[in-house]
């Protein structure tokens, strides 16, 4: 009799779905705004899982109106006519055994099953995703993080990683939320771009998305066979994205910077995971909306041709409205004095110094990367030292100063390159005896970071790890992410975190500096500092004795620069 009532649940869904969906498509029409139409279609989807289980106590209660007839032998009305809401019950044929009912109640099951099966896998690698071809974003972009979950009110930590294996930023998890950026992303795409997106995505955690599309993938799960379920579940994904949206261009202050990002991932596979993605959804109704244009109805390939007019109208519009930042005044100069030191300064009113500073230097600098990420180039790169004076419109902030110094390096190197991954060496950090568990920081250990003003000598900022031509690293509330991007930079080589702490901690590691270490200050500049004490283990030995963490060496996804044309300045 349980069959008979299960397949007859399934089989009253037909018309209750239709009925809810009609009754959404209706309502929406009332709703001007997306988080409006976002809540009216998790209303009808909460409905549509309800509607099952409603159904099913419902003919639970017919189970004993068999037994009233029986003793009542003048009835002449079906009892269960009386008994059941809504008259679901009136189309049960009592005491009768349909084999069409237990084949559809078969034909669920199978079919429940294998997309449960398919759910249970997007899960489980979205969950692989943290961790598989990944490595932490560089120090500055956590820092701009921390800022825009800041803004957006958003308490909870975040984490931020590149990873070879996503198209597009996509978010990890409901309770430690992660946020995953395909590679070149951060360095590829103005900061302004990058940041609107690392909105959107901050959006999501902030609203819970990640939670929702898990409960919308169950329902999809288990109500597959009803049309009206994927339509309403995917009206949800819809509107999701365009609060997202909406927020992004709120924060940023500026469309069609948004809208040029999203032109960017126009051409990237949409991500079939458990996960939210910045791509998601219909990127071209996406643009359109936020364009305040209206797109017709269209199939496949009428929506591929619109995704790439309405991203070439953005990139047109964009292009003319805020041409790269550059500066107004430059002055290069080839360095013959050849000074001991190399120096690089942003300074005040968009200004920016050098003395005797490299070519490799400032594309290192300009292009956010370290040493080992620069692959082919003329040796006189590493080794001629030029003077530069260059001064901007105005103030600029760090991110347009970055662009301009890129802007100068095209203009008066002919720089030009491309980015790719390759399969490189890398050391994985892990705990050396078992999991990584330091001692809590100290609260009076540093100050706090503030990029805005100047730096007070002697303090340490918090945050912010500070190393030593003598071979010290010393650092106040860094996290993991921050120490392997230091021990990176010491080392000339990507640091992979394995340790899976998420917590902060204190730094004060003594090593000696040797052939390894060309990555610290001064350290490929001949003679060692005269204080370095020679006792003191290696970097190796250091970490592993002073903190507990081991390195080793591994091969991994390295984003690299690839020089393909630069030229000696041209004449100022």
């Amino acid at each position: 009799m349980n069959v008979m009532r299960f397949g007859w649940t399934l089989v009253h869904f037909v018309w209750q779905g239709a009925l809810i969906a009609a009754v959404y498509a209706a309502a929406r029409r009332f709703f001007g705004g997306a988080n409006g139409r976002y809540l009216l279609a998790c209303v009808a989807l909460a409905a549509m899982m309800a509607a099952p289980v409603g159904t099913w106590f419902a003919l639970g209660q017919s189970d004993a109106a068999p037994a009233v007839v029986a003793a009542d032998r003048t009835a002449r009305v079906p009892s269960t006519a009386a008994v059941l809401p809504l008259a679901v019950a009136s189309s049960v044929p009592a005491g009768r055994q349909l084999p069409w009912i237990e084949w559809a109640v078969t034909i669920w099951l199978v079919g429940a099953s294998a997309f449960s099966v398919r759910l249970l896998g997007g899960w489980a690698m979205a969950a692989r995703l943290r961790w598989t071809s990944t490595r932490p974003a560089p120090i500055e972009w956590l820092w701009a993080m921390d800022r825009l979950r800041a803004r957006l009110g958003l308490a909870r930590a975040v984490g931020l990683r590149v990873s070879a294996m996503v198209p597009s930023p996509v978010v990890i998890g409901a309770w430690r939320p992660l946020v995953l950026v395909p590679v070149g992303m951060l360095t590829g795409m103005p900061a302004a771009q990058v940041e609107a997106l690392l909105v959107h995505e901050l959006a999501h955690i902030r609203r819970h998305d990640y939670l929702v599309n898990l409960l919308q993938s169950l329902a999809e799960a288990l109500l597959f066979y009803q049309p009206a379920v994927w339509w309403v579940s995917g009206q949800i994904r819809k509107e999701r994205e365009c609060c997202c949206d909406d927020t992004a261009v709120a924060v940023s202050g500026d469309v069609m910077e948004y809208v040029s990002a999203l032109a960017e991932l126009a051409g990237s596979r949409q991500t079939r995971l458990a996960a939210v993605a910045a791509n998601g959804g219909s990127l071209a109704d996406r643009i359109a909306r936020l364009l305040g244009e209206s797109r017709p109805a269209t199939g496949k390939g009428g929506t591929m041709l619109a995704v790439v007019l309405l991203a070439a109208t953005a990139y047109g519009v964009f292009a003319q409205e805020a041409p790269r930042p550059s500066f107004q005044v430059a002055s290069v100069k080839l360095n013959t004095e050849n000074p001991p030191n190399r120096m690089l300064r942003p300074m005040p009113g968009g200004r920016l110094t050098a003395r005797n500073a490299s070519l490799e230097q400032l594309i290192l600098v300009g292009h956010s990367v370290q040493r080992y990420q620069l692959i082919g180039g003329p040796s006189w790169m590493g080794t001629d030292g030029f003077d530069i004076e260059a001064k901007g419109e105005g103030e600029a902030n760090s991110s347009q100063m970055l662009q301009m110094l890129q802007s100068l390096l095209a203009a008066r190197f002919k720089l030009s390159l491309h980015r790719e991954t390759k399969e490189l060496p890398v050391y994985n950090l892990t705990g050396a005896r078992g999991a990584f568990n330091p001692p809590a920081p100290q609260e009076s250990g540093c100050v706090p970071l503030d990029p805005t003003a100047p730096p007070q000598r002697g303090s340490l900022p918090c945050g912010m790890p500070r190393i030593g031509m003598s071979g010290v690293i010393d650092a106040a509330k860094v996290s993991t992410a921050q120490l392997v991007m230091t021990l990176a930079t010491v080392l000339g080589r990507p640091v992979i975190d394995q340790t899976g702490f998420k917590g902060v901690f204190d730094v004060h590691l003594k090593f000696t500096p040797d052939e390894g270490t060309q990555g610290l200050p001064g350290g490929a500049l001949g003679a060692p500092p005269a204080d370095i004490d020679p006792s003191r283990p290696n970097v190796f030995g250091a970490l592993e004795e002073q903190m507990g963490l081991k390195l080793t060496s591994s091969k991994g996804p390295v984003e690299v620069l690839v020089i393909d044309h630069v030229e000696r300045p041209t004449a100022n």
